[in-house]
């Protein structure tokens, strides 16, 4: 994070101006140390969970696809850092990270990977599938587009029974060529239900480049067409995402309708491991991306605040954490044939 002057802009909605408001993000010091240690906690373990199950699914010890988020850390912690525990997510195929920013436990989602009894969706979700309603992870919908439909329907419900809650979706920047995405905004916006639409703007859809698939870089400002309050934020710093999100909660809490909240991130992996990521990206474009990480750029943003001793700790910890949900994956048995036929409606 550099002086914060130019990581949130307003572009579009009610009450934004005719030309792009440079906010600035909540300073260090309106955040408490006990906050800024678990948003470290939180994107180091994301980080290094999949580092270990990419290692793992080379290995054969997961099946089907695997869809990092590497680089993405900042969007799903600075997002989740500013709700409430009750608040509810729903999440896309890349949604490791958004599940343990909600404070999914690591156990469960290894297990689910890895097909076993113990996942949370009983071994039979796997990857793309994972769903902690104790958590307020309503779950990933792999349909391109599915998941702003799913916190929408969450957001009615809490509209209808008067519920001070609010629910998040996250979406990578394909979903907006989808006519779901437009159809849920608009009827969002018409009923002003408590939603955040947040799309991980992260530069590929699939195996294309962003730019190939529409001709305006940017995402936000669609917004004004539905009416409704369009940002656009840095999405490799966290604080800043964290900041969006938090005044984007509050105005959809207090009855102001939804936002369209644009992170800008890099992934930096192919969309799977088995992605040919070199047809369209050069090698040299990803490394340059690799260099501006959220990890470091957190870390340099409260070195005055957290020691680098304390981090290491936090490091160390997560570390443990990880190799016991690896070691509770692995000794889990498999589900059952008879539990093919249940939990269905």
């Amino acid at each position: 994070m550099s002086d914060g002057t130019s990581a949130i802009s307003v572009v579009s909605g009610p009450g934004a101006p005719r030309s792009a408001e440079t906010l600035s993000p909540e300073g260090l010091d309106s955040m408490s140390d006990a906050l800024l240690v678990e948003i470290f906690r939180l994107m180091y373990t994301i980080r290094r969970f999949e580092v270990v199950m990419e290692r793992n699914h080379l290995a054969g010890d997961l099946y089907g696809p695997f869809h990092s988020s590497m680089g993405q850390e900042g969007v799903a912690v600075g997002v989740c850092a500013a709700l409430e525990s009750d608040d509810v997510v729903t999440s896309t195929h890349r949604g490791h990270g958004h599940a343990i920013a909600k404070g999914a436990e690591l156990g469960p989602i290894c297990a689910e990977l890895w097909g076993r009894s113990t996942g949370y969706c009983g071994g039979k979700g796997g990857s793309m599938h994972i769903v902690s309603m104790a958590h307020g992870f309503v779950g990933q919908s792999p349909i391109i587009g599915g998941s702003e439909l799913l916190a929408t329907g969450a957001a009615l419900a809490f509209d209808l029974s008067r519920d001070s809650r609010v629910a998040v979706s996250f979406m990578g920047d394909g979903a907006v060529g989808q006519g779901v995405f437009h159809e849920t905004l608009n009827l969002a916006a018409i009923w002003r239900l408590p939603v955040v639409f947040v799309v991980e703007n992260n530069g590929f859809a699939h195996s294309f480049r962003a730019e190939q698939m529409q001709l305006n870089p940017d995402i936000a400002p669609r917004a004004d067409g539905y009416g409704m309050r369009g940002v656009v934020v840095d999405g490799i710093d966290v604080l800043a995402v964290y900041s969006a999100t938090k005044a984007a909660v509050a105005r959809a809490r207090a009855g102001g309708g939804p936002t369209l909240l644009e992170a800008k991130c890099y992934r930096w992996r192919g969309h799977n491991l088995g992605d040919a990521e070199h047809l369209y990206r050069p090698r040299e474009e990803v490394e340059k991306a690799r260099r501006d990480d959220p990890l470091d750029r957190f870390r340099s943003a409260v070195s005055g605040r957290i020691s680098s001793e304390h981090l290491a700790d936090i490091e160390a910890a997560a570390e443990v954490e990880i190799a016991e949900a690896v070691a509770f994956a692995d000794r889990s048995p498999p589900p059952g044939p008879r539990s093919a036929l249940e939990g269905s409606l």
